[in-house]
C-alpha cells in the first residue's frame, strides 16, 4: 500500500470503491429489467402487427349508411340514456 496515505484515507477510498461497484451493479440490473419490460411490450405489439389493417388502402372500403329521421331520433335517445347513467 501507499506509505504516504493515512489509514482513514485508505478506508474511505475502499468504501468509495465498494459503493461505486454496488451502484454500477444496481444500475445494470435496473437497465436489464427495463430491457425485459420493453421486450415484453414489443412481443405484444408484434402480435398486433400480424392483424391486417382494417382501413386505408390495404383494408376494405369504408361504408356509409344514411339513417332515417326515426333512426336518428332513436340513436339520440339511446345516447341520452347512456350518458345519464354516468
Amino acid at each position: 500500500m501507499l506509505l504516504s496515505v493515512e489509514t482513514l484515507q485508505l478506508i474511505g477510498f475502499a468504501v468509495l470503491g465498494v459503493a461505486s461497484v454496488v451502484w454500477v451493479i444496481g444500475l445494470l440490473r435496473l437497465l436489464r429489467r427495463e430491457e425485459r419490460r420493453a421486450a415484453a411490450g414489443r412481443d405484444g405489439r408484434a402480435l398486433l402487427d400480424r392483424v391486417p389493417r382494417q382501413t386505408g388502402p390495404a383494408g376494405p372500403p369504408a361504408e356509409c349508411v344514411e339513417l332515417t329521421a326515426a333512426e336518428r331520433e332513436a340513436f339520440a335517445l339511446l345516447v341520452r340514456q347512456l350518458t345519464r347513467r354516468r
